[in-house]
C-alpha cells in the first residue's frame, strides 16, 4: 500500500493557566497534549483514532492539517514534509465541528469563495458544486444563508465546502459529533465511497462503533500517547466475543493499571 500520512515522534505541549491547573488538580505547569505519537496512514483506507475526549486526538490531526506547530516530531504528507510546504492546505481538506462557517452566507457564495482561494478554474468549480450539493441535498438551500440552515444542513455545508478542492488526503475531526442519525448516516457514506475512490481518510472519534463500522485500521490514544494500533479485523479476530468497545477498555484499564 501506497503511504499518504506519515507522523514520527509527533509531541505537542501546552502551558497551562491557573484555572486549567486547578481544574485538571495539578501543579504543572505545561500539559503534554501529544506524547512522542508515530503512525502511517496509506491511500485507499481510513484510519481511526479512539480516544476519549482530551486524549491527543484533535491536537494531533491540528499538527497534521497544520492549523498548530508540534514541539518536535515530523510530519509528511504524500511525501512532503508539512514544514517545508506552504501550500500544504491545499493538498488536503480538514473538517472539525469548532470551525464554524460565517452566518451570514450562503453556501453557494462561501463555495465560489473556497473555490477561488483554492486556484480552481470556474468550469471545474461549477461543476465539483452540483455534485456535492446534490450529494449531500444542498442545492434547495444553496441560497439560503447558512444562520438559517438546520445543524445538520451546516455541517453537510461545511463538508462540502472542505472537498472544493477534491483533495487525495482527507482529516476530519469527529465527523458525525452531534449530528441526527440520518446526517449522520450520510456523511460515514460518503466517506465510504471517498476511501473507494483511493482517498486517505483520517478520522478521530470517541464513539466505538462508528471505528468498528468503517475504519480500516484503528488507533487507541490515550493520554498523549498512542498505546495500539491494528486492522480493526485484526483487533476483533485476535478478540472473539468482545467489539471494539471491549477491546479499548481492556486496553485503557491496563494502561491505568500500569499507571498506578
Amino acid at each position: 500500500m501506497q503511504e499518504s500520512i506519515v507522523i514520527k515522534n509527533l509531541r505537542k505541549t501546552y502551558r497551562m493557566s491557573k484555572k486549567q491547573r486547578q481544574i485538571e488538580g495539578t501543579d504543572n505547569l505545561v500539559k503534554v497534549a501529544v506524547d512522542g505519537i508515530s503512525f502511517t496512514t496509506y491511500k485507499g483506507e481510513i484510519f481511526g483514532l479512539l480516544g476519549p475526549n482530551g486524549a491527543g486526538k484533535t491536537t494531533t490531526l491540528r499538527c497534521v492539517a497544520t492549523l498548530i506547530k508540534p514541539d518536535s516530531g515530523e510530519i509528511f504528507v504524500e511525501g512532503i514534509n508539512v514544514k517545508d510546504e506552504v501550500d500544504i492546505k491545499k493538498r488536503i481538506a480538514f473538517l472539525t465541528n469548532e470551525l464554524k462557517l460565517e452566518k451570514m452566507f450562503t453556501p453557494n457564495y462561501l463555495f465560489d469563495y473556497f473555490s477561488s482561494f483554492y486556484g480552481i478554474d470556474s468550469e471545474t468549480a461549477k461543476k465539483r458544486k452540483k455534485f456535492l450539493f446534490e450529494k449531500f441535498g444542498i442545492d434547495r438551500f444553496a441560497e439560503v444563508k447558512i444562520g438559517e440552515l438546520s445543524s445538520g444542513m451546516q455541517q453537510k455545508t461545511s463538508l462540502a465546502i472542505s472537498l472544493v478542492n477534491d483533495p487525495d488526503v482527507i482529516i476530519f475531526d469527529e465527523p458525525t459529533n452531534g449530528l441526527d442519525v440520518i446526517t449522520a448516516k450520510t456523511v460515514t457514506d460518503f466517506l465510504l465511497d471517498l476511501r473507494n475512490q483511493g482517498k486517505s481518510i483520517i478520522i478521530s472519534t470517541h464513539i466505538m462503533n462508528l471505528v468498528e463500522k468503517i475504519c480500516d485500521r484503528v488507533g487507541f490514544i490515550l493520554n498523549g500517547k498512542l498505546v495500539h494500533t491494528d486492522s480493526v479485523r485484526n483487533v476483533l479476530e485476535t478478540n472473539p466475543g468482545k467489539d471494539i468497545e471491549d477491546v479499548f477498555f481492556d486496553i485503557y484499564n491496563e494502561v491505568n493499571h500500569e499507571k498506578h
